[in-house]
């Protein structure tokens, strides 16, 4: 497995980042996104890779990615991910999203 630190570890967006802070203190799912961000700045291929071919379009589209990634969380919720370069020798982990895992399947159409 390829291992290697995210200098930083964001969120893609503001409305991502406000339901985050909106989770409650303390509970599972919130101490999991914790968690996550912990392991990625450990090691940015942390989580399971999702196939170029099966990255929703309206990621590719607004996002520009051309990587996806998830990470399991507490009670069957994911945390998608993408890296990109921070500069020439840095990678930073920007999460998409997080969802249960009903959200998941229904958002990569399994």
């Amino acid at each position: 497995m390829f291992k290697k630190p995210a200098s930083g570890v964001v969120f893609a967006l503001d409305s991502v980042e406000n339901k985050f802070n909106s989770l409650p203190e303390g509970g599972n799912i919130k101490k999991g996104i914790c968690r996550a961000f912990e392991d990625l700045k450990e090691n940015a291929f942390c989580g399971k890779n999702i196939p170029k071919k099966q990255i929703p379009k309206i990621y590719i589209q607004e996002h520009k990615i051309d990587n996806l990634w998830w990470y399991p969380l507490p009670d069957g919720w994911r945390l998608v991910y993408f890296i990109t370069t921070h500069s020439k020798t840095e990678l930073l982990a920007v999460i998409l999203d997080f969802f249960t895992h009903k959200e998941y399947e229904r958002k990569f159409n399994y």
